[in-house]
C-alpha cells in the first residue's frame, strides 16, 4: 500500500502555502491522483516551461511497484562505485546481479569481492564504452545504479529508464537543462523512477534538521545556507584517484557550481521545495580561478600532464536562490582553496536558526531557538538532535554505522531505496527534487556569463509545486521480511 505520512505541525498549518497560492488537490502519498498535473495546453506560471507531451503523466505520488527482492546492476566501478556495490549487497532483500565499467579488470576484481563475502557472483559487462548497454538488455536487474563521471550520467540515466528500470544517478544527473528536461519526461513516459543519489539528504543532522523545521521550531523559515566545501586538490591532481583525470579536467571546461546540491538539498527538503515551495531564480557569483594553478605550481611535477591546462573554473561558486515564497537559500561550492570539509547545513527563521560544521560538540552543530534560549549565546544541538532524530536513524543507525561510508550516510540511503521498492512506497526523492536540485549546474554557468544576473530556474513539476506532499519526512515503516 503507498505510504500515509504522520500528521505534523507542518501539514496542520498548511506549512509554506502562507502566500495564499492556489493548491489544487492538496493530498498525500496515498492518493495518486491528489495532484493532478496540467496539460500541455495549460497556462503555466512559469513562461518557457514545456507541456507535456499526449499520454504523458506526472510521476508525483506513483509509488513503486513491490519487488519482493530488488535486484541491482551497477554501472561504473571507480571509487565510489565499487563501495556503493559492496552497500548495495549487504541491504536485507537485495542482491547486486550485474556489474559494469569500462575498464574489465574493475568488474572482475568487484565480483570476487562479492564472492569472498558470500554474496552471488554478478554477471559481469566491460571492456567497452557501451558495456553497460549490453548490460541493460537483462532480465534480472530491477534497479540500476549510476556511478561514472558526470558526463555520462544523462546518457546511461535515459537509457537505463528507457530499459524499464527505476534508477539511482550519482550527482549530478545531468548537466544541461535540457538534459534535465529529458529525464524527467522519460521518467513520465516510462513510469519508472529516477533519484539522486543524495546521500547528504539522508544525514543524521540533515534529517533531524528537517523534523525541527517541519515541526515549528524555525518559526517561518525564511533563509538557508548550503553547499560543498572541500579541499579536493590532493586529489584532483592524483594520478590514480579520478580516472583520466576525468574531474579535474571540468575545471578546465567549465564555470559551473558543479556539486553544491549535498548541502543545496537538505536545505531544500527543509523548505518544502516542489513540495508547497519552489525554486524560482538563480544568480551567480564566481571568484578568480587560483587554487588549482597555485597548488599545481607549489607541488606538482613539471612534467605532470596538468601543465598544459588553463583552469576557468572559480574557485568559490556562489549561487542566490529565491524561491516562489520569498525565502532565500545560499548555495557554494568550493574544491579548489584550502579548507576544512563543511557542507554548510544552515537553517534559520523567525524564531531561531541552526548551524552545523562549527566543532562545539559532538554533533558539530549549534542552535539557538526562543523561547527556549534569550541570552544571545549558542546552545549545543545535541539534546535537540536526540529529540528530533529520524525514525531512519533510530531504525537502523548501528548498522549503517558498521556498514555504510560518509558517516553512514550511505548505508541509510539504500536501505530506505531498497525499502520503499520492496514495500511499494513513494520515493522520497523524485525526479522533480532530483532534476531542481541539480539544475544550479548549468544555470550557474548561465548567469555568469550575463554578469551574474538573475535567470530563471525551470518548475520540473509543471505546477504541481503548490502542493504539500510528504519527501524525507516520512514515516516510520518496516523493511519487509526477507524469505
Amino acid at each position: 500500500m503507498p505510504e500515509i505520512p504522520a500528521v505534523s505541525r507542518r501539514l496542520v498549518l498548511g506549512g509554506t502555502l502562507a502566500t495564499g497560492a492556489l493548491a489544487v488537490g492538496i493530498g498525500t502519498a496515498g492518493s495518486a491522483s491528489a495532484a493532478p498535473a496540467p496539460t500541455a495546453t495549460s497556462v503555466l506560471a512559469d513562461a518557457g516551461t514545456p507541456g507535456r507531451a499526449a499520454g504523458q503523466k506526472s510521476m508525483i505520488n506513483v509509488p513503486f511497484e513491490a519487488y519482493k527482492t530488488v535486484r541491482v546492476g551497477v554501472i561504473g566501478l571507480g571509487n565510489r562505485g565499487s563501495g556503493m556495490t559492496t552497500g548495495w549487497s549487504v541491504i536485507p532483500g537485495c542482491v547486486v546481479t550485474a556489474v559494469c565499467d569500462i575498464r574489465g579488470d574493475r568488474v572482475k576484481r568487484t565480483a570476487d569481492q562479492l564472492v569472498a563475502t558470500g554474496k552471488p557472483r554478478p554477471a559481469e559487462f566491460g571492456g567497452s564504452a557501451d558495456s553497460y548497454a549490453e548490460m541493460l538488455k537483462r532480465d534480472d536487474i530491477d534497479l540500476v545504479y549510476i556511478a561514472t563521471p558526470w558526463e555520462f550520467h544523462y546518457e546511461q540515466g535515459k537509457a537505463a529508464l528507457l530499459s524499464g528500470r527505476h534508477v539511482v544517478v550519482e550527482l549530478p544527473i545531468a548537466t544541461e537543462l535540457n538534459e534535465l528536461w529529458d529525464l524527467v519526461d522519460t521518467s513520465e513516459r516510462t513510469r519508472k523512477n529516477l533519484m539522486l543519489s543524495e546521500n547528504c539528504s539522508y544525514g543524521r543532522n540533515e534529517l533531524a534538521m528537517l523534523k525541527m523545521g517541519h515541526e515549528g521550531l524555525f518559526g517561518d523559515i525564511t533563509n538557508g545556507h548550503g553547499g560543498y566545501l572541500h579541499d579536493l586538490r590532493a586529489l584532483l591532481f592524483s594520478n590514480t584517484y579520478y580516472t583520466d583525470s576525468w574531474r579535474r579536467l571540468w575545471h578546465t571546461r567549465s564555470t559551473a557550481s558543479f556539486y553544491a546540491m549535498h548541502g543545496l538539498a537538505p536545505i531544500a527538503a527543509a523548505m518544502d521545495i516542489n513540495r508547497g515551495d519552489r525554486m524560482k531564480t538563480l544568480k551567480a557569483t564566481a571568484t578568480a580561478p587560483k587554487g588549482l594553478a597555485d597548488y599545481r605550481e607549489r607541488f606538482v611535477p613539471k612534467g605532470h600532464p596538468s601543465w598544459n591546462e588553463t583552469y576557468i573554473n572559480g574557485d568559490l561558486v556562489t549561487c542566490m536562490i529565491e524561491t516562489a515564497n520569498g525565502r532565500t537559500i545560499r548555495a557554494e561550492h568550493n574544491v579548489s582553496e584550502p579548507r576544512p570539509y563543511s557542507r554548510i547545513n544552515s537553517l534559520a527563521g523567525s524564531r531561531g536558526l541552526f548551524e552545523d560544521y562549527v566543532g562545539t560538540s559532538s554533533t558539530g552543530a549549534r542552535v539557538y531557538f526562543e523561547p527556549d534560549h534569550s541570552d544571545d549565546s549558542w546552545r549545543d544541538f545535541e539534546s535537540y538532535r536526540k529529540e528530533f532524530d529520524h525514525w531512519l536513524w533510530k531504525k537502523i543507525g548501528d548498522d549503517a554505522a558498521n556498514n555504510g561510508g560518509h558517516g553512514g550516510m550511505d548505508y541509510v540511503l539504500q536501505w530506505r531505496t531498497v525499502q520503499l521498492m520492496r514495500a511499494g512506497l513513494v520515493p522520497d526523492i523524485d525526479v522533480y527534487d532530483s532534476a531542481a536540485w541539480c539544475a544550479p549546474v548549468p544555470l550557474s554557468v548561465m548567469s555568469l556569463a550575463d554578469k551574474g544576473r538573475p535567470v530563471a530556474i525551470p518548475d520540473f513539476t509543471r505546477g504541481a509545486w503548490v502542493n504539500l506532499r510528504p519527501g524525507l519526512d516520512s514515516r516510520d515503516t518496516d523493511m519487509p521480511p526477507v524469505a
